[in-house]
């Protein structure tokens, strides 16, 4: 299972370099798990990239209601 050690690795380093920059040692970045996606046609793929792209928005959306 190599995806997720890669993606373990990413998490680890990435979620490292921004505490180091931001000057917060040992505080969370990134969500617990994930889910691996088999995208198998153009319609499935092109959800998944409108996900990607809109997501953020739906976040600042729910901070402004909260």
């Amino acid at each position: 299972m190599l995806i997720p050690l890669v993606v373990g690795y990413f998490k680890m380093n990435t979620a490292k370099r921004i505490n180091q920059l931001r000057g917060t040692p040992g505080t969370r970045l990134w969500q617990r798990d994930y889910y691996e996606r088999v995208i198998r046609n153009e319609r499935q793929l092109y959800a998944v990239r409108r996900y990607i792209r809109d997501n953020p928005a739906c976040w600042a959306a729910r901070k402004e209601a909260a």
